[in-house]
């Protein structure tokens, strides 16, 4: 039987369905071109969406790839990768680690920090428009919901993984 907050095996079916749904239309709807242009520029730009997760991230300071890897949520091939292609934008640079010499850090370079500032300019023009629609009190709790929703998820990838 279910608990009382706990939706029956229905009610999570229509909202499972409900929420797949909204999450492929974000995921759709953030990779159309238009969006990639506006959010990048138009024309040939050095880095890809998925690329501005690193730079957003590195512009809080160097990181070491396995800290840059985990904070991602990706394999640490897969950051190397990702960076590999931002420096050979010229927007990154790998450099020694002023803790400890023998460890390689990532940090953004100038040119790095100013495509970042603009897709992040651009990015809340977005989301300022979209909120726009909330009501105050409907914006508060709908980060709040998300970011909890985002944790859930989260757990529920560790508790697989164990399993």
């Amino acid at each position: 039987m279910a608990l009382p907050d706990e939706p029956t095996p229905q009610e999570a079916a229509a909202l499972a369905l409900r929420i797949g749904r909204a999450w492929r239309d974000l995921r759709r709807g953030a990779s159309t071109v238009a969006l990639r242009e506006y959010l990048l520029g138009k024309g040939e730009s050095p880095v890809e969406l998925g690329q501005i997760d690193s730079l957003d991230l590195l512009a809080g300071g160097p990181l070491r790839m396995s800290e840059l890897a985990e904070k991602l949520r990706i394999e640490p091939s897969t950051a190397t990768r990702s960076i590999e292609r931002l420096v050979k934008a010229g927007l990154a640079r790998r450099r020694p680690s002023a803790e400890d010499g023998r460890v390689v850090e990532v940090e953004l370079t100038p040119e790095g920090h100013a495509i970042r500032k603009d897709v992040a300019g651009r990015r809340l023009k977005l989301i300022a428009h979209a909120m726009a629609g909330f009501e105050p009190a409907e914006r508060e709790a709908f980060v709040g919901m998300l970011e909890r929703y985002v944790g859930f998820v989260d757990r529920f990838v560790e508790e697989q993984a164990g399993a």
